[in-house]
């Protein structure tokens, strides 16, 4: 596990960052709607950086307001994590 979200049943289980979009594996329960783990993980996510980086606070948004899920269906979760793991520094 690389970061839980305010114990709230979402684990960020692997992640790549690109300079202009980020890859996430993430394990929630099914319970809880898509938006609001995004919501949650943008909001946590800018509340850090902001705090690390005080030059972002003039910025008006850090995040914009599109995303893209899916689920892994048939693929196992060893392909998903081999595929994020491929993407760093891409």
């Amino acid at each position: 596990m690389i970061l839980q979200v305010a114990d709230k049943g979402i684990k960020v289980l692997e992640l790549a960052i690109n300079p202009d979009h980020v890859h996430l594996f993430i394990s929630a329960y099914p319970t809880i709607p898509v938006h609001k783990i995004v919501k949650r993980i943008k909001g946590r996510s800018s509340n850090i950086l902001r705090k690390e980086l005080p030059e972002l606070l003039r910025l008006p948004s850090l995040w914009t307001h599109s995303y893209y899920v899916s689920t892994i269906g048939a693929a196992s979760k060893e392909n998903v994590e081999k595929y994020i793991e491929a993407q760093k520094g891409v």
